[in-house]
């Protein structure tokens, strides 16, 4: 009997100690008076977001075939993880989301380098449908509105081998897609 009331008591204890504790993180009420106040718990979270800004359409436009062609844009890339990491992948419009241009059944490929600040002229290459991975930014707002007006370089490039391949006065296009994920 003594065991059995031993037991009793501890059970009764630990339900008192899991009330209190849920008491003291939920809201109180205030009581009838003069004034009366309440409390009221207030948390708040938001899920790991990032924004790619200032792309530009890229255009080599009567390009001399002896002169390799290059673009390159400074863009903003913002996330707001503990690291501000984000990775980036990347993808064309030709088959199996090739970086080729094209017109017809004429095609001429093309390179996408990515660095991880602005003001780069070359990067690391991306492979389609790869993501580069590490990355890092210094956006401290989602479209660079304010602090840095850009944190990466997005280059687009077409060899001079290629560009000798390509058939004058015909105008090839093609979609080049990326999309930055948070880190």
């Amino acid at each position: 009997m003594k065991m059995l009331n031993a037991r009793v008591r501890q059970l009764t204890l630990a339900a008192i100690l899991s009330l209190s504790t849920v008491a003291a993180s939920a809201a109180t009420q205030g009581s009838l008076g003069a004034t009366s106040s309440g409390t009221v718990s207030i948390s708040a979270s938001v899920p790991s977001r990032v924004q790619l800004t200032g792309l530009t359409d890229v255009a080599f436009t009567n390009q001399d075939p002896a002169v390799a062609a290059a673009n390159a844009q400074n863009v903003c890339v913002w996330s707001n993880t503990s690291t501000k990491g984000y990775n980036v992948t990347a993808t064309g419009s030709g088959t199996s989301s090739a970086f080729t241009l094209a017109n017809g059944s004429l095609t001429v490929p093309y390179a996408v380098e990515w660095a991880g600040s602005s003001g780069a002229s070359s990067g690391t290459a991306l492979a389609t449908g790869t993501a580069l991975t590490g990355l890092t930014s210094t956006a401290t707002s989602p479209t660079c509105s304010s602090g840095a007006s850009s944190t990466a370089s997005l280059i687009v490039k077409i060899s001079t081998a290629n560009l000798q391949s390509m058939q004058a006065a015909t105008s090839y296009t093609g979609t080049l897609t990326l999309v930055v994920a948070p880190e």
